[in-house]
Parts: C-alpha cells; structure tokens; sequence
C-alpha cells in the first residue's frame, strides 16, 4: 500500500492488522455499552481494552468496499502504524458487520474490509498533543450528509499505551504493522449507509486527513 508522508510516498506491505475495543478512558460509559451490546445479544468482552487480530490484506485506501448483505457500518478511529523503529499516526475505519457481531465480535470484524486514508502523519509531529486532535464521520442519509460521530481522542485510552498492550514493537518486527484505536458513540444510534465520511483533524496546525468511501451490497445467497 502507498501513503503519502507530507509530500514524500512511503511503500508498506502489512504483515499484521488489529483491531483495538473497548477503549474508552471512562470505564462508567464502556459498562454502559456492554450493557447495552448485551440487550442486543452481544456477548460481553473477555477484558477491557480488547485486541483483535484480522486480516493484514482488509485494509485499504480504495473508494469502495464491497459487503454481504446490508447489516454493517463504518466507525470513524485512529490508526497507529508501525514500521521498524518509526511509528505513524493516520485514520481509519472499523467496517463491521453488525449482525454478524451478534454472533462473533471477532468474526464480524473480520469478515469487513478496513477503509483508511492514504496519508500518515509522523509520530514525533503529533505525539505532544494527540488528546487535542479530533475524529469526525459523516454517514449519506436520506440525500444529504449527516453527522455521524466527533471527538477528540482524549476519549480514547492514550494510544502509546494502547500500542504497547497489543505489542506493536514486537508484531512491528515482521514487517509493518497498523492498529485501528477505538472509537465514540454513533450520533443517533449505529446505522447502516452506502457512503461514509471520516477526517482527522489537527487544530493546532490547522491540517486534516479525511478518506470517503461507498459501500457495495452484495446478495446474500443461501
């Protein structure tokens, strides 16, 4: 996959992708939502934060996915990558299938390709102010586009340490490797959309990353 890095491209060839849940630095509000998953027929986590392992080849910078039926959604989240020494910071989004999660948190995880932008941003430019950078979507509803979800990833437990409990340092070895962060509350309740909207914005340098992708439904053939 080719990211931009500033102006200059950076060629990577993933060698593990995860999926980081239950990251929310209000432990009240993540009882909540394992309270309310559970109501839905979502088992609880095994623990809190929670690392999935999928696919390295689901990630993608392309304008469009293709899904099995019309249960999944996107989820705006930060993207950590690590390659050899470096780390990155970019975005992404956690396409899952929803009622597939009913099942399998891990499963529904997997079965979604991973839409992220094709820009990264180095570490060492955003590291002293992560908590003040901001996740937004938008989601194409009813012929215009709606806010989704937004906030600032103070939200979301700090990402070295989330970085260090999935051991990006020791997977990083292999070859690069990227990990979506967590996420916020969906505005109006977690829905479905054809197209979905997301940008990471740095208001102290007055730069965002954005991505925008369609989602194609596919037949769900028995």
């Amino acid at each position: 996959m080719r990211f931009l890095n500033g102006e200059s491209p950076i060629d990577l060839d993933f060698s593990h992708l995860v999926v980081a849940g239950w990251t929310g630095r209000d432990q009240k509000a993540i009882a909540h939502h394992i309270d309310e998953l559970a109501a839905l027929g979502v088992a609880p986590p095994s623990a809190t934060p929670l690392y999935y392992r999928v696919a390295a080849a689901t990630l993608t910078t392309a304008p469009r996915i293709e899904v099995v039926g019309p249960g999944s959604s996107g989820e705006v989240e930060p993207m950590v990558v690590q390659h050899g020494a470096r780390r990155f910071l970019g975005l992404g989004s956690d396409h899952t299938d929803r009622v597939l999660e009913a099942h399998s948190v891990a499963l529904s995880k997997q079965v979604c390709a991973k839409p992220c932008a094709a820009e990264l941003w180095p570490w060492e430019e955003v590291e002293d102010r992560l908590d003040r950078l901001v996740c937004e979507s938008w989601i194409f509803e009813n012929g215009s586009w709606v806010a989704y979800q937004a906030g600032t990833l103070a939200s979301i437990r700090p990402l070295a340490e989330l970085a260090a409990g999935a051991g990006l340092n020791v997977l990083g070895v292999e070859g690069p490797v990227a990990m979506l962060c967590g996420t916020f509350g969906a505005i109006g309740g977690v829905r479905p959309a054809r197209r979905f909207r997301m940008r990471l914005s740095d208001p102290d340098r007055n730069r965002a990353i954005g991505h925008e992708y369609e989602t194609i439904v596919l037949p769900e053939v028995a």
